[in-house]
C-alpha cells in the first residue's frame, strides 16, 4: 500500500494508533439513483482506522494492530456487503452500504468491541478510500460514544 497521510483529529489523548489495511468486496447500491452503482459491482477498499486513549492495557498496546484488521477484513473480506444483513440492508438509505454507511458501520463494530476493553481506548476516525480518487472520512461526534 502506498503511504498515505489522513485528515488529523484534534484530540487530548495521550496515544493515537492508525492503522491501514484493505479489503475486497462486492456491494450494490439499491436505489434508482445510484446509475450503475445499482449493480452488482466490488472495490478494493482502502481503510485507516485511527484509536485513541489515554491508557495502555496489560500488553502495553493501546489495542493490538492485528485485532483492529481482524474485525473489518476478517468479517467483510472477499464477500457480498449486502449479505452482512445485520449491518446493512436495502429498505434504509441509512443502512444500504454505500462507502459512507460502510465507514460508519466499521466505526460502529470497532467502537462495540474497544468499548469491552478495560482502557478503553476510543476510535475518533475511519478513513474509506472506495477508489483511487474518491474517499470518506467518518468521525464520530462525541454522544456517538454515549450510545454505544
Amino acid at each position: 500500500m502506498i503511504q498515505q497521510f489522513y485528515p488529523q483529529v484534534p484530540h487530548d489523548y495521550r496515544y493515537e494508533l492508525n492503522k491501514d489495511f484493505n479489503f475486497s468486496a462486492a456491494h450494490f447500491i439499491p436505489h434508482d439513483e445510484a446509475g450503475k452503482c445499482k449493480n452488482v459491482h466490488g472495490h478494493t477498499y482502502f481503510v485507516n482506522v485511527t484509536v485513541a486513549g489515554d491508557t495502555l492495557n496489560d500488553s502495553g498496546f493501546l489495542v493490538n494492530f492485528q485485532l483492529i484488521k481482524k474485525l473489518v477484513h476478517g468479517r467483510y473480506d472477499h464477500t457480498v456487503l449486502n449479505d452482512f444483513t445485520e449491518d446493512f440492508n436495502d429498505q434504509q438509505s441509512e443502512h444500504f452500504p454505500t462507502t459512507e454507511v460502510v465507514a460508519r458501520t466499521i466505526w460502529e463494530n470497532i467502537q462495540n468491541y474497544l468499548d469491552q476493553l478495560s482502557n478503553k481506548p476510543k476510535c475518533i476516525q475511519v478513513v474509506v478510500r472506495e477508489t483511487p480518487t474518491s474517499y470518506v472520512v467518518y468521525r464520530p461526534k462525541k454522544g456517538d460514544f454515549d450510545e454505544q
